[in-house]
């Protein structure tokens, strides 16, 4: 199940999921896919770092958690405004114990996922107990916490002391996920038997085997992702694949400029994908670029003619590789001297064969290679007719 992934950190990209690191807060929503802006079945995860370990720089002086949780309901309410209501929180750390507060408040949230959250939101004051006793006023102070200095002050140690956790969990009657390390040295494994116990079921606990708090490690991530996709299909009604229109044509392709750089979504009759650029001349690189989607075609097109002749010659064909590479080179280069000084669009494909082949069939097959029907069509003087429909 594919997440939408806002990234403290990277640009938003589509992968099952990415370490969050500590206080990170999410929204996971089901978008009416009849929205043109999604003509796919997905589900698209936002992650709200109100005071990640990374970008906040180190000081948690300026932000309570009363105020996460607020932001955290702003957020909500302005997406429910915009676009649709989110139907599912995720909160990692701090950020776990912000969205069962915030979901305690929120009637469009149906289910919740915690990693790695306190039982306690006075929890971290472990990690600078002794400092505690030296804040008197609103000055800062400096403390380590997980291995990292940050700057802490009276209001936020206060703030912690307002709200009784366990009992707005036991009050939450909602869907509950609660995912926990237990070698969590940070936020320990005691923490998660406490909201499990207080909470009622439909509750569910997952085991994060081996993984450290920030779940650091890739596998610890993409591990956290896949249950989570799986999990939240219990709860949640499958939405009806609306695709886009193609209104008679072989296909379409759509970009909303408003909300996408280059993401440009392309619907043939029956299937779905997506094109984009890299990141480094603008893109987000959620799908192949558009010379990838040519090459691809000459690579498909390539195995399946190879496919069809070795079949209906009784070849022992097993496998074909078909190597793509556009680019474009100087006339001199490719030894054509009819435009100096003029480029042309060069694509090298090389073949990799196997099975139990002479070497005479191998030959053969390169040449059959020249004569698939996308090879034969980029090879042509093709006349390309433009017009506006509207």
């Amino acid at each position: 199940m594919p997440f939408w992934i806002c990234h403290p950190i990277k640009n938003p990209i589509i992968l099952p999921f990415l370490p969050i690191v500590s206080l990170a807060i999410a929204i996971l929503m089901l978008f009416d896919t009849s929205v043109k802006h999604s003509p796919t079945t997905v589900l698209e995860l936002f992650v709200l770092i109100l005071q990640d370990l990374v970008s906040s720089e180190g000081s948690f002086s300026e932000s309570h958690f009363s105020g996460n949780v607020q932001d955290l309901i702003d957020v909500n309410n302005y997406i429910t405004e915009n676009y649709k209501a989110p139907s599912l929180m995720v909160g990692h750390s701090l950020g776990g114990a912000a969205v069962l507060v915030a979901s305690s408040k929120l009637d469009n949230i149906k289910a919740i996922t915690t990693i790695g959250a306190p039982s306690h939101i006075n929890h971290i004051k472990k990690h600078f107990s002794e400092a505690e006793s030296l804040i008197k006023d609103k000055s800062e102070l400096q403390v380590n916490i997980g291995g990292r200095p940050f700057l802490i002050n009276k209001d936020f140690l206060d703030d912690f002391e307002k709200l009784n956790l366990l009992d707005i969990v036991n009050k939450l009657r909602k869907p509950l996920l609660i995912m926990h390390s237990p070698v969590d040295t940070i936020v320990g494994i005691q923490n998660a038997q406490d909201l499990y116990e207080n909470a009622h079921h439909p509750k569910s606990f997952i085991s994060l085997d081996q993984a450290d708090h920030l779940l650091s490690a890739s596998a610890d991530g993409h591990y956290v992702g896949d249950m989570i996709g799986t999990w939240v299909k219990r709860y949640f009604t499958p939405v009806e694949n609306k695709m886009l229109e193609t209104n008679d044509e072989q296909l379409v392709a759509y970009l909303n400029l408003q909300e996408d750089k280059f993401s440009t979504y392309i619907q043939t009759k029956k299937h779905t994908f997506i094109s984009d650029e890299p990141e480094d001349i603008g893109g987000d690189d959620l799908g192949p670029s558009p010379y990838d989607y040519l090459s691809a075609a000459l690579a498909a097109c390539t195995t399946m003619t190879l496919k069809l002749y070795a079949d209906r010659k009784n070849w022992e064909l097993d496998e074909i590789y078909v190597y793509i590479t556009h680019s474009k080179k100087h006339m001199e280069d490719i030894q054509d001297q009819s435009g100096k000084g003029k480029f042309l669009s060069h694509i090298s494909k090389k073949l990799e064969f196997k099975g139990n082949l002479t070497h005479e069939q191998k030959k053969r097959l390169e040449e059959i290679a020249s004569r698939c029907p996308v090879h034969k069509t980029l090879k042509e003087n093709v006349i390309i007719e433009t017009s506006t429909i509207n």
